[in-house]
């Protein structure tokens, strides 16, 4: 384990630790002891259809001499979910790309800006729920419509940057000339590989329009996971709130802190739920949370080895 990694694993050991001393742990697993059997086992089983989907994405994403099936889709995406937990960087969706190149259905430039795409479409998807939610999020202080301004203007800019080659090109030249040497190499790699995805997505609008109405989607269901974690625990809180405060606490798990999200994930959940359930019900969300990545790394734990060689190869 490298220092960087060593370092996000005691962040969020330690932001764990001050959460769970003001907690009763008593209370908590009378909580889990207490909930509804039925509506935990379909939130948990959400990972299937959510799974699924991306892989379903991840196949339209492919150029037609691509060929890649459905199978290994699924494959991929819960291999890349494996190192995703125990890799910095989201290491595992690099190697997903390798892999894609190593089996010979696409080149290894293209892999990689399929890939660029696919996580920029994420992001924007995530971020375009939150400023729904947000927008229509009736208890909002200065602290959120703050947050609603920079979700907003997140959503904004990522859409320039996938829209627009001109802005693209520019931004990251800027952003070049004033990162640190070390860094300069990766972004240039990053530019290339951003412009060789405007060209290959842009030529063909219908395929564009599918990808993007299917990332909504599947974050749809990401966010609707989290409001059936919600409905398990014997909680309320109105999915339409669910829809601004949810992504937040995912947004906060991106932060890189501490370790795959654990800790400022769960934090934020207890912070901005306070105001529809107790500390105690906040954290077994949390915990529910979490068990959204090690379930899919879990499942992947067969398809670790054949990742681990792409990224070797790289």
């Amino acid at each position: 384990m490298n220092l960087k990694r060593a370092i996000s694993l005691a962040v969020s050991i330690a932001i764990l630790l001050i959460i769970y001393s003001k907690i009763d742990l008593n209370s908590l697993g009378r909580v889990f002891a207490n909930s509804d059997m039925f509506w935990m086992a379909i939130s948990l089983a959400m990972v299937i259809p959510i799974t699924m989907t991306t892989s379903w994405r991840l196949q339209q994403l492919m150029p037609r001499e691509g060929k890649l099936d459905f199978m290994e889709a699924n494959r991929l995406i819960l291999g890349a979910s494996v190192l995703n937990m125990i890799l910095p960087s989201k290491m595992g969706d690099i190697a997903k790309a390798y892999f894609m190149r190593d089996r010979g259905h696409l080149n290894g430039s293209l892999a990689l800006s399929l890939v660029v795409f696919e996580k920029a479409c994420d992001m924007l998807s995530l971020l375009l729920w939150c400023a729904f939610g947000l927008l229509l999020y009736p208890r909002k202080d200065d602290l959120f419509w703050g947050m609603t301004a920079a979700v907003i203007g997140g959503l904004c800019f990522g859409l320039l940057l996938l829209g627009s080659q001109r802005f693209a090109q520019l931004f990251f030249t800027s952003f070049i000339r004033i990162a640190p040497k070390k860094m300069r190499k990766k972004l240039e790699n990053l530019q290339i590989s951003w412009q060789e995805m405007h060209e290959y997505f842009w030529r063909d609008p219908r395929q564009l329009i599918i990808i993007s109405l299917t990332s909504i989607f599947v974050w749809f269901l990401h966010l609707l996971q989290i409001w059936l974690f919600i409905l398990a625990l014997k909680a309320w809180a109105p999915f339409l709130a669910n829809l601004a405060l949810s992504p937040l606490a995912i947004l906060a798990g991106l932060l890189p802190l501490t370790f795959a999200g654990v800790g400022t994930r769960d934090a934020a959940l207890i912070y901005f739920y306070q105001p529809y359930f107790k500390l105690q019900m906040a954290a077994a969300l949390g915990i529910l949370c979490t068990s959204r990545y090690f379930l899919p790394a879990l499942i992947g734990l067969p398809f670790l080895g054949q990742m681990m060689a792409a990224i070797k190869k790289r």
